[in-house]
Formats: C-alpha cells, structure tokens, sequence
C-alpha cells in the first residue's frame, strides 16, 4: 500500500472512530452537557487564577501580564485540542489491558498504537474550543502578532500536541508492566500540571530535568519564547529533537510492551 493509500486509509478510519465515539457520547446526553460544563469551569478557573494574579503583581520574571496570559491561553487551547483528541484513550488503554480487551485492539489490521490512543474521542471538550480561540486571539493581538506569527501558531500547536502526546505515550508504557494503570494516568496528568507553567518560574536544576530528560516544560515555553522573540529559533530545534527521540522510545518501549503482555482474557 503507497503512502498516499494509507494516509487515506487511516484517515477513513479515524473518521469511523470520531462517528463512533460520538454516537456514544451523545446516547448519554445528561453527562454529555455535564462534561461541557466541566471543561469550561476548568477553562475559567485556569484564567481567572492567573488573572487575580496579575492583579496583585505587574511582572513575573520579566513577563508582562499579556506575555504570560500568552502563555496561558496557548497551554489552554493546546489543552482543548489534547481533550478532544486523547484524554479519553489514556483511561480506556489501563481498562483494556485489566480486562483483556486489549486483545481485540492489536490484532486489528492496523498499527496498534494507533488503535490504543487515537480510538475514543471527546465531542463534550468541543465547545471549550469557542472561548480557548477568542481568548488566545485577544492576548495575541494584545502581544502585536505580525501575519508570520498568526500564521506560526497552528504548526506550533500541532508540535506541541505531539510532544506531549509521545511523553504521555511513553508514561503509559509502564502499564504493561504494573497492568493497573490508575497511578500511571495520575502521574501523567501531574506532568500535564508542570507544563501549564512557562518554565521561567521553576529553579535551574528543575528546569534542567524537565526541559531535557522529561521535556514538559518545553510543550509551551518554546512555542511561547519564539512567537515573543523569533530569533529563539533553537527552542524549536530542541523541541523538535525532543520528540523524535521519545517517538524512537515510544517505538521500543511499546514493543518490549507488547511482548510482556498477558491477555486477562486468556
């Protein structure tokens, strides 16, 4: 099958697992409104705490106001993005490998990475799209974006969302082995919670860790750093090295993974 083929291919398949997850998603119409809810009390309690902030101070380690709420509305609209994407497939992934539904799933025609994290989608995170782009346009007209820099920022959010989709695949990995996932998925999100903060606020040996062995910190303040001053190009050449070698993990990982696997079904 030529690339072009299987592009098309995988692309009719997502469009299945879109169809399918929405379908489900919307049989439970009650929850459904509530996870809208949800999403966007957490939407607004992110910005109006960072706000209050704001309130008090005039700088933050030499941001601005509308620098660092830059900041946080990119990490928010990555967030949205992230939600409606993946956040769904982490769950679903611990549940499999207990029950054994997992089996299922990697003996389908089709890489089983894909399988695992890109199955189940979340239509309730949708409408937080609406606020999370108005508010990041505001504080990026704020900032005097040129027509380069409004044009930078789709490829930058779609970096930014597979550099931290690939370290959150890789943390998942470890549940081949512990098989009970729940802790996993809670020190993935805690991962999540260091990255919505530019790596400026935190200490040089944190900074350090963070930004090179498990490069969180780089999923906003690269992006970030470069669309305030462009000629920090080479935060984007980390980022880039950064997540080919977790994808070269990922790969190993996933294979040692699958080989230690012991189906609850068998």
């Amino acid at each position: 099958m030529s690339f072009k083929n299987e592009c098309k291919h995988y692309l009719s398949v997502y469009s299945k697992f879109v169809s399918t997850s929405t379908s489900v998603a919307m049989s439970f119409r009650t929850s459904f409104v509530l996870m809208i809810f949800m999403d966007l009390f957490f939407f607004a309690s992110a910005y109006f705490t960072l706000d209050f902030i704001f309130d008090h101070v005039d700088q933050v380690k030499g941001w601005n106001r509308n620098e660092f709420m830059l900041f946080l509305t990119y990490m928010l609209l990555m967030d949205c993005f992230h939600m409606i994407i993946f956040s769904q497939n982490f769950w679903r992934f611990s549940d499999d490998l207990k029950s054994g539904q997992l089996d299922y799933t990697i003996l389908r025609p089709l890489n089983s990475i894909f399988s695992v994290f890109f199955r189940y989608v979340r239509p309730s995170s949708l409408p937080t799209l609406i606020p999370a782009i108005s508010i990041f346009c505001y504080y990026a007209n704020a900032n005097g974006f040129t027509l380069i820099q409004w044009l930078l920022v789709p490829p930058l959010l779609i970096l930014s969302l597979t550099l931290l989709a690939v370290i959150e695949f890789v943390i998942s990995c470890a549940m081949f082995w512990l098989v009970e996932g729940v802790g996993i998925n809670f020190f993935r999100m805690q991962m999540q919670q260091l990255s919505r903060w530019p790596d400026l606020i935190y200490g040089t040996m944190t900074k350090r860790v963070f930004s090179f062995f498990i490069p969180i910190l780089l999923i906003g303040s690269a992006p970030v750093r470069f669309l305030l001053d462009m000629n920090k190009w080479h935060y984007l050449l980390i980022m880039v090295g950064a997540t080919i070698v977790f994808w070269f993990v990922l790969k190993i990982l996933w294979e040692k993974g699958l080989q230690v696997y012991d189906s609850a079904s068998s």
